[in-house]
């Protein structure tokens, strides 16, 4: 008996056996239950989402002879011509072999005459975007003016190829990738329904790789079942994918949080044995920087699929917001340009030596990439109690913010400070407690050595929050134009022109309007 592929054998039949698309699936269910079924719908997604599996299913919604509804029978002649692809009155067409005019012509000479047996004649054009200009202006006409037993179904992956006159035309429904988890679920379900051993692990391997596609996802649990002999295992599904364990990025990427280039490059030297995609690699070090800079905007971030929130959350606090997007940016420079050296081997271990020497000051006073003492040897963040603390000197404090040489954010935070003490290789501020937000190590590290190229000495800074009893810079300046908007008021109400608008026309100042004049 012939074997039938998974991707086949478990093609959904009814729009209740699909996985994922509720918002497309509840809207075309609605439709057909109130009749309200429009001339001609577009499917946009990524490969293997379900995009002529709805379509599908769509026409066997609406010829059904038991009637139209969103539950097709499945018994009828015409449900049973469909799934077995021999409708006589379901055209389907590819139309990335049928782009020329001529060919649209023909597929539409008969659209005016009547469906042989179905209640519609319904057109499914798969990658619709393929068809050529003078192919879509054939096609624009018949869309305009649709006979009433006609029914269009596009399908594409590049819905933004499409005549915006086309699109205007239809009615337009995205379909959505599908989550690792989702995929792995199905997967579960297809092999606990034909009795397969498997390990979780290894569908999570498939449904990763899948990247959203249901299709894909079964294509390669096909494959695993061969090479694993009838049983999907997590080992043969990564002998399989050729893929390396997460834990070889995650352990890279702490290496490069502790800048310790011996331990990248050992760790980059044992993935040679795997024979890896290099490209991959880079694409899954991106992926994880990614989600760490989300964790660092979004504390509250819960994390995803692939990475766990307690991965990022540790990353987060050990790479600093400026070392993640240079890592970032480093990597997918690198994964662009891994076509232009000697070797993808070669481009991949310079692409990690460049995240470090390009890091401030990677270097070390003997050269040495990567031995840059961490943070906390410059940088020491103390947590404070809360306690009120008595600041020493805030006048002169805002003078020396003024005549730092620091980026917004960096000076925000120092605006926010005020002076505890400062004695020879050290200095203490307290940070108003209501702008704890503004401190991450990185402008901690840049104001530390603001502050030390100020006063011409190496400091070790120590911030506290907590509440602040004299006034700090931001303060100062926040007090300064409050008053000198004051006083722009106060003159401009002044004013006796104003004065008599108000007096003759019953005309009023709008406060928020007014703004103080700049020195020249």
């Amino acid at each position: 008996m012939a074997y039938t592929a998974l991707a086949r054998k478990w093609r959904p039949r009814r729009f209740s056996e699909m996985v994922g698309q509720e918002h497309v699936l509840r809207s075309l269910s609605n439709a057909l239950g109130s009749g309200r079924v429009h001339h001609a719908f577009l499917f946009a997604g990524t490969r293997g989402v379900g995009k002529t599996t709805v379509a599908r299913i769509l026409a066997k919604c609406l010829n059904c002879e038991r009637g139209v509804s969103a539950e097709p029978c499945l018994e009828c002649s015409s449900c049973r011509e469909i799934e077995a692809g021999r409708s006589v009155d379901l055209i389907e067409v590819d139309a990335a072999s049928r782009t020329k005019v001529d060919d649209t012509r023909e597929l539409l000479d008969n659209v005016q005459y009547a469906p042989t047996r179905s209640r519609f004649k319904v057109y499914l054009i798969d990658e619709v975007h393929m068809l050529s200009a003078n192919s879509f202006n054939a096609l624009l006409k018949t869309l305009e003016e649709p006979p009433p037993h006609v029914k269009f179904l596009f399908a594409t992956t590049d819905p933004q190829k499409l005549p915006v006159t086309v699109l205007s035309r239809c009615l337009q429904f995205n379909l959505k990738r599908l989550s690792v988890s989702l995929i792995a679920a199905r997967l579960a379900e297809i092999l606990d329904a034909e009795q397969l051993a498997y390990e979780p692990a290894a569908l999570q391997l498939l449904a990763q790789a899948a990247d959203g596609s249901m299709r894909d996802a079964l294509s390669l649990l096909d494959q695993l079942l061969a090479f694993g002999n009838g049983s999907a295992k997590e080992a043969e599904a990564r002998a399989m994918l050729g893929t390396v364990t997460r834990d070889h990025v995650e352990r890279m990427t702490r290496a490069l949080a502790r800048a310790d280039a011996g331990a990248l490059l050992d760790a980059a030297r044992e993935l040679e044995e795997f024979s890896p995609d290099y490209g991959q690699l880079l694409d899954q070090m991106a992926a994880l920087l990614e989600r760490v800079a989300l964790q660092q905007l979004l504390p509250d971030y819960a994390g995803d699929d692939y990475f766990a929130s307690s991965l990022l959350q540790e990353l987060a606090a050990a790479i600093s917001t400026e070392d993640v997007q240079l890592y970032y940016q480093t990597a997918i420079l690198g994964r662009r340009d891994l076509a232009l050296a000697p070797d993808p081997r070669s481009g991949f271990r310079m692409t990690l030596i460049r995240m470090l020497a390009f890091r401030p000051e990677a270097l070390s006073p003997t050269g040495n990439v990567g031995a840059r003492p961490a943070p906390e040897a410059v940088v020491t963040a103390v947590a404070s109690s809360g306690g009120a603390a008595a600041p020493m000197a805030s006048t002169e404090w805002g003078n020396v913010v003024a005549a730092l040489d620091l980026d917004g954010p960096t000076r925000m935070l120092a605006q926010n400070c005020a002076m505890v003490s400062h004695t020879p290789g050290l200095l203490r501020l307290v940070l108003d407690a209501r702008n704890a937000s503004a401190r991450t190590r990185g402008r901690e590290e840049k104001l530390a050595q603001a502050l030390s190229r100020y006063f011409g000495e190496t400091l070790h800074l120590e911030i506290a929050a907590g509440t602040i009893a004299a006034e700090t810079p931001a303060q100062a300046g926040e007090r300064a134009n409050q008053e000198a908007l004051g006083t722009a008021r106060a003159a401009l109400a002044a004013e006796p022109t104003v004065q008599a608008l108000q007096q003759h026309f019953g005309a009023t100042i709008n406060p928020d309007s007014v703004r103080p004049r700049k020195p020249a």
